[in-house]
């Protein structure tokens, strides 16, 4: 592979803290959902002395943070630091003030510092411990492989959604779930129709003589299934599932014959206990919650269960909540705290509920954060079920939103030839409600108005999530984990490096004086997080030739022997395909040619085109990799 192949401007000369991950615009399509729109921006005038010294190379003249890890890397850390209220596993830079430097930090993103207390999760009993947390057994091994289907095996309810594992893990990359529908639980009768095989609850109750076989029948694929998983994990959940144990009881009921018709309610207590989950009903007589399950005997009617029910994740995630822990319910009010007088709200919302439940603390169960693929599946889920939360709140505070007030409304209600049965009821999303298009639309203005007092922007920076990052690794391998397995590890580890790189670009003057800065993080379909980033420049600090461009952007193979670091750097990230006549394969191959116009021709110089973008120098060095 020669120079013609690397990806262009994709590295820079100047040594940041972050250079090394700077990394590639990878030929993956990109999957681009609600970003995080950030904008930082300052009119005010930047002293020209505030510049960098930087040597002949262009690098900057500053110590390096770690020279444990490589020239120029900063690493952020191991999350040694616990919170004082909840006793969470937390980065240095997870900590609430992040501008001072102090051995008594807070933290907001476990419990709201002190705000937040829930019940602490129990283990696992056997066999289910030593299937989600033994790397070296290879009937614990086939089972986290699997470990989605065997929780669908014993799963009370049916997802409701559509599940796409097949026409989108084609690629290379790691495993990503993709949902189609609405997301929703539902649950069927306690006995199936005539010629009907049972299906997810009713397998507790049905034909108890075939009940293995029953379960291995819904899974497609039985080479993969091991049946002394199914029959371990289904004494376990006998012995300790609440649910199960209900289910079983009205088993019994039925097949004494006594009772001709019988109901089971799962009952929405405050303080419910392992006892009060569930009760039996015999006739119609019965007072029910809105938001209680009653499961008939047999009807082809099935149920949707509210989101806000406690039991709507223990009984879709046996696996993860193998006690029938309860989930989020409404009115969970915040631990009192000093401040507690001066918020406004004192109730815990889904989303401070399952981001308490998604830190490691060494007094709790880690079973959900080692159920890899089934805990993607889990996050997939609680993020359903926080938007539709969300959503559901602006429906009802429609008339708070004074959406009234909106031109288009008016002008329908206005006009006397609109039937009623034409117009429907309208739900307005906000600005505050992220992915609207209010909420677009105000990002892309504050975007305009930048752009209208400081000018265009000078500088496009990509910063792409590695998985081989040294603080991902090391913090998986503790869990006999990968970085696919953890993406919450990933996410955070990528946010706190993205901030560093900005406070680098702000602060460091890496490029000089900045006068704002707008960046969006987006997700590629690999499932890995990177932001694109603008950058404003002080107008004394312009690149305004293809001299001052090739000062800080090159495209062309570093030389092996005077960068030795840098070289493999590039080897390593940024260098695209081979595709062309060497590979024909390759994704980005269509019709014969490369959709991303790869092998570029040699450029002796770097020009700017006629439309004002810059076409990199790339000159045949003979240097390949």
């Amino acid at each position: 592979m020669t120079s013609q192949h690397i990806n262009s401007g994709r590295y820079t000369i100047s040594n940041s803290k972050l250079i090394e991950h700077i990394s590639d615009d990878t030929d993956d399509e990109l999957d681009i959902t609600q970003g995080d729109i950030v904008t930082d921006y300052s009119f005010d005038d930047i002293a020209t002395e505030d510049f960098v010294d930087t040597d002949y190379d262009g690098n900057l003249d500053a110590p390096y943070d770690n020279e444990n890890t490589g020239a120029g890397y900063k690493d952020i850390g191991d999350p040694i630091w616990q919170c004082k209220q909840c006793k969470a596993k937390m980065w240095y830079d997870d900590r609430i003030n992040k501008d001072k430097q102090t051995k008594n930090s807070k933290f907001s993103l476990c419990c709201g510092d002190g705000k937040i207390q829930l019940p602490i999760l129990h283990d696992a009993s056997q066999p289910l411990r030593e299937l989600l947390f033994d790397s070296r057994d290879s009937q614990a091994k086939k089972f986290q492989q699997n470990i989605r289907f065997y929780n669908l095996m014993f799963a009370f309810t049916s997802p409701g959604v559509k599940v796409d594992d097949t026409s989108y893990n084609t690629g290379r990359g790691p495993p990503t779930l993709r949902i189609h529908g609405q997301s929703h639980h539902l649950i069927g009768s306690l006995l199936p129709m005539p010629d009907n095989s049972p299906k997810f609850a009713q397998l507790y109750i049905y034909d108890m003589e075939n009940e293995v076989n029953n379960r291995l029948s819904q899974y497609p694929i039985k080479n993969n299934v091991d049946e002394d998983i199914i029959i371990g994990i289904k004494n376990m959940l006998d012995t300790h599932n609440p649910y199960a144990q209900k289910f079983r009881m009205a088993r019994d009921k039925l097949d004494s014959s006594a009772v001709c018709d019988l109901k089971l309610k799962l009952i929405l207590y405050n303080l419910p206990n392992a006892s009060e989950v569930a009760t039996l009903i015999v006739g119609d007589e019965h007072i029910a919650n809105n938001r209680d399950i009653i499961i008939e005997k047999q009807t082809s009617m099935l149920q949707r269960i509210n989101e806000l029910h406690p039991a709507y994740l223990s009984l879709q995630y046996p696996l993860l909540y193998p006690h029938g822990e309860d989930g989020y319910r409404p009115n969970i009010l915040h631990k009192d705290h000093p401040h507690s007088h001066a918020s406004k709200r004192n109730k815990v919302t889904m989303r401070e509920y399952f981001c308490y439940r998604m830190q490691l603390r060494d007094n709790e169960a880690q079973t959900i954060l080692h159920s890899r693929r089934l805990f993607h599946q889990w996050v997939v889920d609680e993020y359903c079920m926080i938007e539709s939360q969300k959503l559901n709140y602006v429906r009802q505070h429609q008339q708070e939103l004074q959406v009234d007030k909106y031109i288009n409304l008016n002008d329908c209600n206005n006009q006397p030839l609109t039937q009623g049965n034409e117009k429907g009821k309208r739900i307005i999303l906000p600005s505050s409600f992220v992915g609207s298009q209010r909420y677009m639309e105000q990002l892309y203005f504050d975007g305009m108005e930048i752009c209208a007092n400081v000018g265009f922007p000078d500088l496009f920076l990509t910063l792409t999530c590695n998985p081989t990052w040294p603080e991902i690794q090391r913090q998986v391998a503790k869990s006999n984990l990968t970085a696919h397995d953890c993406p919450d590890v990933v996410s955070r580890v990528f946010k706190m490096k993205l901030n560093q790189l900005m406070h680098d670009l702000k602060s460091g003057h890496v490029f000089g004086p900045i006068l704002a800065s707008v960046y969006t993080i987006e997700w590629q379909k690999r499932g890995l997080p990177h932001a694109h980033i603008l950058i404003f420049l002080h107008p004394s600090n312009k690149y305004p030739n293809p001299e001052d461009i090739d000062n800080i952007i090159s495209a062309e193979i570093p030389n092996k022997d005077t960068h030795p670091e840098l070289y493999q750097i590039v080897s390593n990230h940024m260098m695209h395909g081979p595709c062309g006549i060497a590979n024909r394969r390759e994704l980005c191959m269509a019709n014969g040619k490369c959709i991303r116009f790869f092998p570029k021709k040699f450029q002796p110089a770097t020009i700017v085109d006629q439309d004002g973008f810059p076409v990199y120098r790339r000159r045949d060095t003979r240097r390949t990799m």
